[in-house]
């Protein structure tokens, strides 16, 4: 029994030392398997190293023969291309010149070893080798090759730079050879073809230059070889003919295998490591694998910021919208999207820097947050735009309504950025998804739609998609392409109305109004196309032709001045002053009977740029009026910081002179203080005889209306200037008043 006992003992033994032996056994194999393929895997990255290496040595290889050639190809360019060598090739055939510019150059092997001109017919005219004048042929030195260069160097017409370059076999060996044509530093040849010289430099490709090519760009070995040689890694060198001349051979460093060897047995000692720090590594790598997708989501969710502003950007808009759809179209809600766009911030970030632009930014989206309800997203598009979506009960744009209108009075307050106090608005576009039947592309087409329906409509308001928008952009996008032809075609004139001295009545100016008889629509009031042309780019192209064309009509009319409107979008370019000398110095008009008329409202938005463009067009002579003097944020400060050479009170003032005596208090305090200034002041929309009575007691120099004249083609100006028959006033009435 004990002896049973016992065997079962030694049999249990035996079965653990056999598994022990055996997961032993298991490790080991796995170990020699992981030892043989981490060996074989460092042997290939050997192996990849040394071909890398390689490849390296020749891409520097080919680019040391470039940048061999660009040296060449550049003295070339110095010695070609010079007034001087024109001169004295083509003018006087000054040979002392050349001796000292191309022969003694040569002599140092500098820059180059070989200099020789040659004509038309591939003749040598003078030649300097190692500062000797050549005496062999052009063939025996530097063999055929040559000429194909010269070839194609002659070919060389009107563009493209008479030179070129390459390699050829030379009696001394591989060179690098450029010809260019002679000719002066702006690219003139003086004579014509068939007596054109071409200037040919040679720089030998020896072993003194290899060799400093191996230790400049550090090619262990660099050495030059018959082109037949077999190597593994070769840069052959050919000749403009595709003759090949020779190959730049070099020593392998083969890194690969210097590392192998120092890297061998550092993996074997390692891999016996291995089995020790398995769970280790498997526990650390677990935790790295939890850091990692932790950073994952978190460098997701940083890609759906906008880093500026914080605020969700397009993406981010972009997957909330289509979450609140889908979550819409199975509830029964409804999705509303507010477009944003800021009015003014491009003149802002012009007058005040980039600085002050991101500071207006980060405020207003801090100030939308507060405004926006808990469930609402808010999103910066990028640029000024922002946009608000948030999901409702009701089905109806009520709750889109009151938010854009809380938003509105937010933006219409003065906001303190820094140590300045900028108003900016906002237009907005509204859109709405009733119970998610309409998806994000075309949610937020339709709210981009509207927010640009709101701009046009004035800025600073609100809009709600309506399916008459569509047509309306469409009839817009038709009313552009023929605007923008017309003014191409030049299709459009210009009426003149009369500008009348106050006290004579006669005309003394005009002030010239753009007139657009649409093909197949009649005409068009400037009211509906200038703002289209405002916002499409076309207002400097139509503001040019209308001061071309009144220009051209004044001509006719020496004792008269014009005036012509200016829009924002030509005063707020640089050029727009050389582009009004160009006009002025077309039409051949005196400059001071030119009058440009600007409106307050870019005045308040672009002081600094304001003054600087006055003082540009002034110093050209034309006059600069402030227009519609009295129809927004009026002040005489203007007239004392701009210095207008002019003021025209708007129509607004002067309709109710009759009937308000605020207004006429009004007017005639603003007239007196512009006249205490020393500028004249021009009332219009005046249609009736005692208005313009009014405004002349007032103090006004010169008076415009319909009641003066309403606006007439060129041809009634001319009649009416000959004739000069002047609206009169009642002189008794006036000398009573």
């Amino acid at each position: 029994m004990g002896a049973v006992l016992k065997s079962l003992r030694q049999s249990t033994q035996i079965g653990r030392h056999s598994i022990v032996t055996a997961v032993l056994i298991s490790f080991a194999v796995v170990v020699a398997v992981v030892t043989l393929m981490v060996l074989s895997a460092i042997g290939r990255v050997a192996d990849y190293s040394n071909k890398l290496d390689d490849e390296r040595s020749w891409e520097t290889t080919v680019g040391a023969l470039k940048t061999f050639q660009g040296q060449l190809e550049a003295t070339l360019h110095d010695h070609s291309a010079r007034n001087d060598a024109a001169r004295s090739v083509y003018g006087t055939d000054d040979q002392g010149w050349v001796a000292g510019n191309y022969g003694d150059i040569s002599s140092n092997g500098a820059l180059f070893d070989i200099a020789i001109i040659v004509d038309d017919r591939n003749k040598p005219v003078i030649g300097y080798h190692n500062g000797e004048p050549v005496t062999q042929k052009v063939e025996d030195l530097l063999g055929t090759a040559v000429w194909a260069l010269v070839d194609q160097v002659r070919s060389t017409r009107v563009t493209g730079v008479p030179e070129a370059s390459g390699y050829i076999m030379t009696s001394n060996g591989i060179a690098a050879v450029g010809a260019a044509t002679i000719r002066e530093r702006s690219g003139r040849i003086p004579v014509p073809e068939g007596q054109r010289r071409y200037l040919v430099l040679v720089r030998y490709l020896d072993a003194a230059r290899i060799k400093m090519l191996s230790n400049t760009y550090v090619i262990s070995g660099l050495k030059l070889v018959p082109p037949e040689t077999i190597a593994r890694y070769a840069v052959s060198i050919v000749d403009p003919l595709g003759k090949p001349l020779g190959r730049l051979v070099w020593n392998s460093r083969e890194p690969g295998d210097l590392s192998y060897l120092q890297v061998r047995p550092i993996v074997v000692g390692a891999l016996g490591l291995v089995g020790l720090f398995f769970i280790v590594l498997l526990i650390l790598g677990s935790l790295a694998g939890r850091r990692l997708r932790a950073e994952e989501v978190q460098a997701r969710q940083g890609s759906l910021r906008d880093r500026l502003s914080g605020l969700l950007n397009r993406e981010g808009l972009r997957l909330d919208v289509d979450r609140l759809v889908e979550r819409a179209s199975s509830d029964g809600s409804n999705v509303l999207l507010l477009y944003l766009d800021l009015d003014g911030f491009k003149e802002i970030n012009d007058a005040y820097g980039h600085g002050t632009g991101d500071q207006l930014i980060r405020a207003v989206a801090a100030g939308l947050s507060v405004l926006i309800p808990p469930q609402a997203t808010l999103a910066r598009l990028g640029g000024d735009e922002f946009a608000i979506v948030f999901p409702t009960r009701e089905l109806n744009d009520g709750p889109a309504l009151g938010l854009a209108e809380q938003v509105l009075d937010f933006l219409s307050e003065p906001l303190e950025i820094g140590r300045r106090v900028i108003v900016v608005g906002a237009s907005i576009g509204i859109a709405s998804s009733p119970e998610g039947r309409i998806d994000r592309e075309e949610l937020v087409r339709r709210a981009d739609l509207a927010m640009y329906k709101a701009k046009e409509a004035g800025r600073a308001r609100m809009a709600c998609y309506e399916t008459a928008m569509d047509a309306h952009r469409e009839e817009r996008n038709a009313l552009e392409l023929d605007l923008r032809r017309a003014i191409e075609m030049e299709e459009l004139t210009l009426a003149y109305q009369p500008l009348v001295d106050a006290s004579s009545c006669e005309m003394t100016g005009v002030e010239a109004l753009v007139r657009w008889n649409r093909p197949g629509h009649g005409p068009i009031s400037p009211d509906d196309f200038i703002p289209v042309a405002e916002t499409s780019g076309l207002i400097e192209a139509l503001g040019l032709l209308v001061l071309r064309k009144a220009c051209e009509a004044a001509q006719q009319w020496p004792d008269l001045r014009v005036a012509v409107n200016v829009s924002p979008g030509q005063f707020r370019n640089p050029a727009f002053a050389d582009y009004v000398r160009s006009v002025l110095n077309r039409t051949e008009i005196e400059a001071g009977r030119v009058t440009l008329e600007i409106t307050e409202g870019y005045i308040i938005q672009n002081p600094e740029r304001t003054r600087k463009s006055i003082e540009r067009l002034k110093a050209l002579g034309v006059k600069v009026a402030l227009d519609d003097f009295g129809s927004g944020f009026s002040s005489i400060g203007y007239l004392r910081q701009f210095g207008f050479d002019r003021i025209k009170i708007d129509r607004s003032l002067t309709m109710d002179v009759l009937e308000d005596s605020r207004a006429r208090e009004m007017l005639r305090a603003t007239v007196a203080l512009a006249r205490s200034l020393d500028i004249p002041v021009t009332a219009e929309g005046i249609e009736l005889e005692e208005q313009g009575r009014a405004l002349r007691d007032f103090g006004c120099d010169e008076l415009q209306g319909y009641f003066y004249g309403k606006p007439m083609p060129a041809a009634d100006i001319s009649k009416r200037l000959a004739a000069q028959i002047p609206v009169t006033l009642d002189e008794e009435h006036g000398a009573a008043a």
